[in-house]
């Protein structure tokens, strides 16, 4: 047990990694003085450019996969492999390196969830795609896929600890894009 909650707190300084500034700053800007001041991909492609933006995207991703996919290699319980999961977006949305000011975790769940159903990641995709071109807001095709993790979870009967670590996270999404949910109401949000 004390090995897994180094791995936790290991899984939260990954998390931490500024993946979106580290690459941004490689073009010479910082996105968090561009656009909305988010690290994430979609600010640091208006920061960068398209390159990089795809790069922070993957990376963003990886960080939540790779603790994760470790977890299940070893053929930890569910709930080990969930607070792995949750440790390593907690320190996206809260990095120790950046004051506790990070992003908004939609890509590092991603890759949390790649890892632990692929086929529940795979049916969010063709959902956030279908969003995304109907109607061309990434914010929006973020969080319904966000609001649908629980249900894909529950439908392809997973551990009720990543249905629970669906909604927590969910939550915590939701919270972070207060902002683009009120541009969102008010048609102001920025079109892909």
């Amino acid at each position: 047990m004390p090995m897994n909650i180094l791995w936790i707190i290991v899984s939260y300084l990954v998390g931490s990694i500024p993946v979106g500034i580290i690459l941004a700053k490689m073009r010479g800007t910082d996105p968090r003085k561009v656009g909305s001041g988010n690290i994430g991909a979609t600010n640091v492609m208006r920061a960068a450019g398209k390159t990089i933006g795809i790069m922070t995207l993957a990376g963003d991703i990886l960080k939540g996969f790779i603790p994760t996919a470790i977890m299940l290699h070893y053929e930890q319980p569910a709930i080990i492999v969930a607070a792995t999961g949750l440790a390593t977006f907690i320190g996206h949305l809260f990095p120790v390196f950046l004051k506790f000011k990070g992003g908004k975790g939609v890509a590092t769940a991603v890759g949390v969830y790649l890892a632990v159903s692929p086929l529940a990641i795979l049916i969010n995709v063709v959902i956030f795609v279908f969003v995304l071109l109907k109607w061309r807001y990434v914010s929006l095709g973020s969080l319904v896929g966000t609001a649908l993790m629980p249900a894909a979870f529950l439908i392809l009967n997973q551990p009720r600890e990543y249905i629970f670590l669906s909604i927590i996270v969910g939550i915590f999404i939701f919270l972070k894009h207060r902002d683009n949910i009120k541009r969102l109401l008010d048609g102001k949000e920025n079109k892909m």
